[in-house]
């Protein structure tokens, strides 16, 4: 059987962000408590905002368009089921790199 090809995923276009010592410290505070990259925290406050502020736009429409595009991402196929287990091991997954990083600075 012929392995499962992906679609190749469209190209982002690379922004450039300044942020003063608060925002950018605020930034890191997100990174921390959610396990996200910075641009992953960047698109979704863009899509919030979108949705406060773009009123004609029907409520929902970014979880749409994030449902639309999940069938291109790798997610495991049993997430649905099985995503206490994802969840609990993303967040074990943080602590490492947290005492990595802990160790790393005290070495």
């Amino acid at each position: 059987m012929p392995a499962k090809r992906h679609k190749p995923k469209a190209v982002r276009e690379p922004v450039m962000v300044y942020l003063d010592a608060p925002d950018r410290d605020l930034l890191q505070q997100m990174v921390d408590r959610t396990g996200l990259p910075k641009t992953e925290l960047f698109r979704r406050g863009l899509r919030r905002l979108a949705d406060e502020t773009l009123t004609e736009r029907k409520p929902g429409w970014s979880l749409e368009y994030l449902i639309a595009n999940a069938a291109d991402d790798e997610f495991p196929p049993d997430l649905a089921e099985r995503h206490d287990y994802y969840l609990a091991a993303g967040y074990e997954e943080h602590l490492r790199r947290k005492r990595k990083k802990k160790r790393a600075r005290a070495g």
